[in-house]
């Protein structure tokens, strides 16, 4: 594989309006080296609120996403452990990606609602994953995503339910 100009004007940027950007930009990234921190970094532009954590996207594929925050002090609440809202953003970044990364290219998304149990403090680098089902049509049709953070011990830090609205993009 080449790594000039040429392999970077072939990445989705302009792209991503016709096809499913997630998708293709982690398929192309993913395997080189350093590949998913590129990718991690790009989506942290993109999606700048999510982007000031310090997270790591490992792994995407159909209907699967695995999603690592580190434990870093602009995370972390006056209790030293990880605060309550960036466990639901790193919950809601693992539902997200599982099913924009299934999506058809033709597919948007918007969260619709997110339910959170938290049972227990995190601390240190948790892992937050997410099973979900495969769309296969960008019909307007509501999804419910379950997520799951584990801590390095594998305990359960908190249980996510999203509901997640996929529909048609617009056309210009």
């Amino acid at each position: 594989m080449k790594f000039g100009t040429q392999f970077f004007d072939n990445l989705p940027w302009k792209q991503r309006d016709s096809i499913n950007f997630v998708q293709k930009a982690w398929d192309r990234m993913s395997p080189l080296p350093g590949g998913r921190r590129l990718f991690t970094q790009i989506l942290s532009r993109f999606v700048p609120y999510t982007g000031s954590m310090p997270f790591l996207v490992e792994e995407l594929r159909p209907g699967y996403a695995r999603i690592a925050l580190a434990d870093h002090r602009s995370v972390r609440n006056h209790l030293r452990s990880l605060h309550a809202i960036a466990l639901a953003n790193v919950s809601e970044l693992a539902g997200s990606l599982a099913l924009t990364y299934s999506m058809p290219d033709d597919a948007r998304f918007i969260v619709k609602k997110l339910n959170i149990d938290y049972l227990q403090k995190g601390r240190g680098r948790v892992i937050a994953t997410c099973t979900c089902p495969v769309p296969t049509t960008s019909e307007r049709k509501t999804y419910e995503v379950t997520v799951e953070v584990h801590n390095a011990a594998g305990e359960l830090v908190c249980q996510t339910e999203l509901s997640i609205l996929i529909g048609p993009k617009q056309t210009k």
